[in-house]
This record gives C-alpha cells, structure tokens and sequence, in this order.
C-alpha cells in the first residue's frame, strides 16, 4: 500500500487508517522528508505491520519528459528488512535505480540539495528573474530549469521541505551568510583593477581538466558503486535474516566452515572473471566481518 499523501498529513492519515492494516499489508510512504514519515510509522504500525520509507527523487514532469534513470531512496528498516528487499525490489522492477539510505541522512543531504534549490528558485521567481528568455548564458539555464521543475512538479512541496526538514534552516543560513560575505566584499571591489588577477575569495575552481571520456567512464564507474553499495546493503538485510534463523536453531553467530567454502567459492568465480582471487576474497572477508557484526548486534 504506497501512502501518497503531503508530509504535513502523513502521521494523521496513517492514525486514521491504521485500524484497517494488517500484518499481510506492506505500508510504503513517498514523502521527500523521511524523518517525520518514520516516526510516524515506526510509532503506529512497529513490528506488527510491515512499513518502507522511500522517497521517489521524481515527479510527474521528469516522467514526462522521459527522464532516465528514476531515481529512488528506500530507507534500511531494521524491524522490517524482508519488506525493504521487496519494495526495493519492486522499484527496480520499474525500472528506477534504488540507494539505501538511512533516513536523517537522507533529509540531511536534501536539506543541501532539494530544499536549497527550492529556495532559490522561489528567490528568482519572486525578482521575477528571466527564466523564460531564449537568450541567457548556459550558466543561467540551469537556474531556469530549476525554476521550470519546481513549478511543474511540486509547488506545493515548498513549505513543507523547508520547515519539517529539520536541516533545511541550517542549508539556508549557511548559503545566506555565504552569499552576504561574497555581496560585501564584491562591494569593496575597485573596478579600475579588474585586469588583475582575482582575489582568493572571488576565485572560482575549475573542474578537474579530463577528457570527455574519462569523465563518462567515471560517471558509470560511480553507477557501478553505487549499485554495489545497494547490493550490500541488501546482503547485510539477508545476513540479519540468517542471524536470526541460526538463533532460533540454537546455533552461534559464525560457522568457520560455511566460510572456508564460501571464500574458496568466490576465488573461483574470480578466476573466472579473471580477477585477481586473493584479492576478492579479502573483499569477501570483510562483507562477511560486516555480516557477523551485524548478527551480533541483532543478539
């Protein structure tokens, strides 16, 4: 059951309909701030219903205008890793690239990224900034297509991911103090000395010089961790899940043998890839530390 209503509304929607859930019922939210959905959540269903928190970093305009990947971030749920696996796996099923993420770090990095850009864009919307005109430097369309998003796609989000992010006032103040340190001393500036080279504090940093491929490679190649990092953090649900079934067998956390097989199974398969097995087996080895100290903390 995906949840689909206003952050502000979550909690007292999820009240009213929580005497109609049950535990065959998975519960989804899509609200862009996880901290407040999570409580809510966490407090009315608990263990007994499963529930996701995820965010869908997509809207009706990026659909259609055919954007690609959609991008989504499911939050690790220690009460309910069974459900997260499924509904992670559901949206990749859709077609959308899936990031675990827990919730405070995902309002955290939204509070700098979403709510910040909804701030300006409300900003040069209201100087009524001409972000409709066909002539304006590339340096500028970016801004444009900002302001075009946040009208198209969610308007009505503003309020709601400025104040209940709780990390959305400190993204403010600090590109505010930022932005009036820069206005200061640009007013200090003498303009009959513009043909000197600028000041440290007016200098801007250049991209890292590379070639258009070498920068496409390293776009897939950090594709490529970030889905690797989603598969651990998957392998680690799994690892929980066998932690538990081992306890209720009465057997220990660590099974040596299961390990020897297993370390000598990946050196193969690395062989196979012609990859270096020594060495994917240290990697093994520390997924299988990770997997144990997960279990013991579960105990």
């Amino acid at each position: 059951m995906f949840l689909c209503v206003p952050v502000w509304a979550f909690a007292s929607v999820l009240r009213e309909i929580r005497p109609h859930l049950s535990a065959g019922h998975v519960v989804v939210d899509v609200c862009s701030v996880r901290g407040g959905p999570e409580q809510a959540m966490r407090s009315l269903l608990g263990s007994e219903i499963p529930w996701v928190g995820t965010h869908p970093l997509f809207g009706p305009s990026s659909v259609a205008r055919g954007e690609r990947p959609l991008r989504v971030v499911v939050a690790p749920n220690e009460l309910h890793p069974e459900a997260v696996a499924e509904v992670a796996a559901l949206y990749e099923h859709l077609g959308c690239h899936v990031r675990t993420e827990h919730a405070a770090d995902h309002d955290r990095r939204m509070a700098y990224s979403h709510a910040l850009a909804f701030f300006v864009a409300k900003g040069l919307m209201d100087i009524d900034a001409p972000t409709d005109a066909e002539f304006v430097p590339p340096s500028f369309r970016a801004f444009a297509s900002t302001v075009h998003s946040v009208r198209a796609d969610a308007g009505h989000l503003f309020l709601s991911i400025q104040s209940l992010n709780p990390h959305a006032e400190e993204a403010r103040e600090a590109l505010l103090r930022e932005l009036e340190r820069l206005h200061e001393e640009l007013k200090l500036v003498d303009p009959e000395a513009l043909s000197e080279p600028a000041a440290p504090g007016f200098r801007i940093a250049s991209p890292e010089a590379s070639t258009p491929d070498l920068r496409e490679t390293r776009d897939l190649i950090d594709e490529i961790d970030r889905e690797i990092v989603r598969v651990i953090a998957r392998r680690a649900q799994l690892a929980l899940r066998a932690g538990r079934i081992k306890k209720d067998h009465g057997s220990g956390v660590r099974d040596t043998a299961r390990e020897r097989e297993l370390l000598m199974e990946r050196r193969l398969w690395a062989e196979a890839e012609d990859l270096d097995p020594e060495a994917v087996a240290r990697v093994f080895e520390a997924l299988m530390s990770l997997a144990r100290r997960a279990q013991e903390e579960d105990r």
